[in-house]
């Protein structure tokens, strides 16, 4: 399969019953998928005016219980930022993809990772985050959407799905679980359901009150406290005797992977550490490697926004290299090489 057929695959999967879209490449597969496999399994497709109208569908779709989905590219997702705002704002849980394009503007159509900051920071106004996964293949993308689901609703907040143009695209091999029923919906007892015989529920963003704004900002602190502790995610290969580690994520991981095959066969102590969850950030891994003396080199397409949350995480105690390629250019496992060899 595609990566964008996948991730429609794992969101079926993962109990989706409303998807809402609006086309942009390079992730035109996911509506076009979405809009035949969704009725064919009993579930709503409603391909929108406009981004703004997918993602406020989207609040409505959640507010009433439903697990629900959209999808887009970088600038489709800017275009839905107010939108995800009010989602976590309102602490609604829901599915977003970004299958990255090139940028900033409307740049280009090729796969980048220019979204890392938009996705890990929260992305529009306000105080607040969105938990983040970073598939690595076709696989992951439709696992990782699956689960994207239920971590929503775990937490009662958006969750992201951030590809890039290159696994959109990517054809691979994808093994199906066993037990393709989706699961039952949790019981949610905020749902805007009709207040038959119970008191209202009120789920708003607008908090208008004397330090009724300030106690929501710390409620979402808090839980995002607990997502950090109990969900970061991470694949480590061959940092067991690592004198130099790469800290790089979808495609650039992939690169990075053939890299140390390359780099060990030539005697040099190379291995890797890939980030499965962009937020939370896995910055005690990293800290624990850097306190053993290993270097990292952080290997992204866009010129630095990883980067930034590895040397937080090291916190001065080793060296942080990067090499990076914007706007939609991808690495050559050679050139990543003699980089490679210009730190050890």
């Amino acid at each position: 399969m595609k990566g964008n057929e996948a991730i429609c695959e794992g969101a079926i999967q993962g109990g989706c019953h409303c998807y809402f879209g609006y086309p942009i490449t390079p992730q035109n597969e996911i509506p076009a998928y979405m809009s035949w496999r969704m009725p064919e399994t009993g579930n709503v497709f409603l391909q929108a005016e406009s981004e703004l109208a997918a993602i406020n569908m989207v609040f409505g779709a959640s507010a009433v219980g439903v697990r629900c989905m959209t999808s887009s590219s970088s600038p489709g997702i800017s275009l839905k930022q107010e939108g995800i705002s009010y989602l976590a704002a309102a602490e609604l849980p829901c599915v977003i993809v970004n299958i990255m394009r090139g940028g900033p503007g409307l740049g280009n159509i090729a796969g980048s990772q220019g979204d890392y900051f938009q996705a890990t920071r929260g992305g529009g106004h306000g105080d607040y985050r969105t938990i983040c996964l970073a598939p690595g293949s076709v696989q992951e993308m439709m696992d990782f959407t699956r689960d994207a689901f239920d971590l929503a609703d775990r937490y009662r907040t958006p969750t992201l799905i951030l590809g890039d143009g290159i696994l959109g695209q990517m054809i691979e091999p994808v093994s199906f679980p066993t037990d393709l029923e989706p699961p039952a919906p949790p019981e949610k007892d905020w749902a805007l359901t009709g207040a038959k015989g119970r008191p209202q529920r009120v789920i708003k963003s607008l908090f208008m009150g004397e330090s009724e704004l300030e106690e929501r900002n710390w409620r979402l602190y808090r839980k995002y406290l607990q997502i950090e502790e109990a969900l970061p995610r991470f694949e480590t290969f061959h940092t067991e005797d690592a004198e130099l580690c790469f800290v790089a994520f979808g495609t650039a991981s992939r690169v990075a992977r053939s890299v140390v095959y390359m780099a060990r066969e030539a005697g040099l102590r190379v291995g890797l550490l890939r980030p499965i969850t962009l937020y939370p950030f896995p910055k005690k891994p990293i800290l624990e490697l850097a306190l053993k003396g290993v270097r990292f080199l952080v290997l992204e397409m866009n010129l630095g926004q990883m980067l930034e949350d590895c040397q937080l995480a090291v916190n001065g105690s080793t060296e942080v290299y990067f090499y990076g390629r914007p706007g939609g250019s991808i690495f050559d496992p050679e050139e990543v090489l003699k980089v490679v060899k210009s730190h050890i």
